[in-house]
C-alpha cells in the first residue's frame, strides 16, 4: 500500500500560525524518515485555524528541507485563477525540485461568495469553467499550444484533479491525468467514482489511471487510546462545519465539551469520513476501503491538538501498513 499524508496545517489552540508553520516544516521530514511517498498541502481561506492557504508555497519550503518526498497540493483552487500563472508556478517547482512536484487541483471556491471574488480578483465566478481551465493547465504545463509557459522543463510536472463524485472522476479519466477522491468529505460516493475514472480513463499525462483517496486516520495504541485521541478531531470537525473556531481543542477541552444530541448525532455521522482505531483496526479498515475502491494509493490527514501524538499516530500507520 502506498501511503502519503494531505496536511491542511490544522492550528492548535494556543498555537500560532507560525509555530504551526514550522511544525508543519518538522512534520514533513519526519514524514520522509518515516517512507511516506508524498506530502500535499490544502488550499483554505477566511478560517482562523487552517494555515494552509497558499500550498504552492508550502511545497516549496518542505521540497527545500527534504531531499526525496514528493511535494502536492490538494489542491489549488483552479476555478479562481489564471491557469496560465497556476502552470508557471508548478513549472518553476518542477524547476527546482524535478520529478518531485505533484500538483492537484480542485473545482472549489475557497470559502464565502466574498472570498471567491477576493481570491478571483472580483471576476465572476467561474466555477463552471473549470474543466475548460483544466485543459488550459494541461496544455501549459506540457507546453502544447503556441503560447508557452515557462520555464519550459524537461517532463511535465505530475496533474491530478481533486473530487466528491462521478463527475469529477469522469473528467480527470478524459484528460488522462491523476484523479484524487475525497473519501474525507463525502464518502458514499467512493465506489462508484473509482469505477468511473477506471473505465472511462484515456492514456494522457499518465499512460495508465493513477488514482488516490484521501481519508482522515487517527491510529492509536489500541482501539480505546485511538478514541480517545479522536475526540479533539471530531469537535474540530464539528465546530469546523458550523463555521466557528477551526482550530483544533486538546482532548481535554473536547471530553469537558458539553454537546447536545444532534451533535452527538453529527459526530458519529462524521465517522464515516474516518478512520479510527488501533494498527490492527487502522490496517483492516484501509484494506477494507482498498479493497472496494481497487485503490492502494492512499492520502492520509489527521488532525489533533497533540504534535507528538500526531507524529506517533503516522509512524503507527507507516509501520503497521509497510
Amino acid at each position: 500500500m502506498r501511503l502519503g499524508i494531505l496536511d491542511q496545517m490544522a492550528q492548535p489552540k494556543g498555537m500560532t500560525a507560525e509555530e504551526t508553520a514550522a511544525r508543519t516544516i518538522e512534520l514533513a521530514k519526519y514524514a520522509e524518515d518515516l517512507g511516506y511517498e508524498r506530502y500535499w498541502f490544502a488550499e483554505h481561506h477566511g478560517t482562523k485555524g487552517l494555515v494552509s492557504s497558499a500550498p504552492e508555497i508550502m511545497m516549496a519550503a518542505v521540497a527545500g528541507q527534504t531531499k526525496r518526498i514528493a511535494v502536492g497540493s490538494g489542491g489549488i483552487l483552479l476555478p479562481q485563477y489564471s491557469a496560465y500563472k497556476v502552470a508557471a508556478q508548478l513549472l518553476q517547482l518542477q524547476a527546482l525540485y524535478p520529478g518531485r512536484i505533484e500538483a492537484g487541483v480542485g473545482r472549489s471556491p475557497g470559502g464565502n461568495e466574498r472570498i471567491r471574488s477576493l481570491l478571483a480578483d472580483g471576476k465572476p465566478n467561474q466555477m463552471g469553467d473549470y474543466p475548460e481551465k483544466l485543459t488550459n493547465l494541461l496544455d501549459f504545463i506540457q507546453g502544447n499550444g503556441n503560447i508557452k509557459a515557462a520555464p519550459r522543463t524537461e517532463k511535465a510536472p505530475e496533474l491530478y484533479s481533486l473530487g466528491l463524485g462521478e463527475n469529477s472522476a469522469a473528467s480527470a479519466a478524459e484528460q488522462g491525468i491523476g484523479y484524487v477522491f475525497g473519501h474525507f468529505i463525502k464518502p458514499d460516493r467512493g465506489e462508484a467514482s473509482h469505477k468511473q475514472y477506471r473505465e472511462m480513463f484515456k492514456p494522457g499525462l499518465f499512460p495508465n489511471p493513477v488514482a488516490r483517496t484521501a481519508v482522515f486516520v487517527v491510529c492509536g495504541e489500541d482501539d480505546d487510546h485511538a478514541e480517545e485521541l479522536a475526540r479533539s478531531q471530531d469537535l474540530w470537525l464539528l465546530q469546523v462545519e458550523k463555521g466557528l473556531d477551526s482550530r483544533v481543542s486538546s482532548v481535554q477541552e473536547a471530553n469537558e465539551k458539553i454537546l447536545s444530541i444532534t451533535e452527538e448525532e453529527k459526530i458519529q455521522f462524521n465517522r464515516r469520513r474516518m478512520i479510527i482505531g488501533g494498527p490492527d483496526k487502522v490496517k483492516s479498515d484501509l484494506l477494507r476501503l482498498s479493497e472496494l475502491y481497487q485503490c492502494d494509493d492512499w492520502l492520509i490527514l489527521t488532525n489533533l491538538y497533540d504534535f507528538k501524538e500526531k507524529q506517533a499516530s503516522y509512524r503507527r500507520i507507516k509501520e503497521q501498513l509497510s
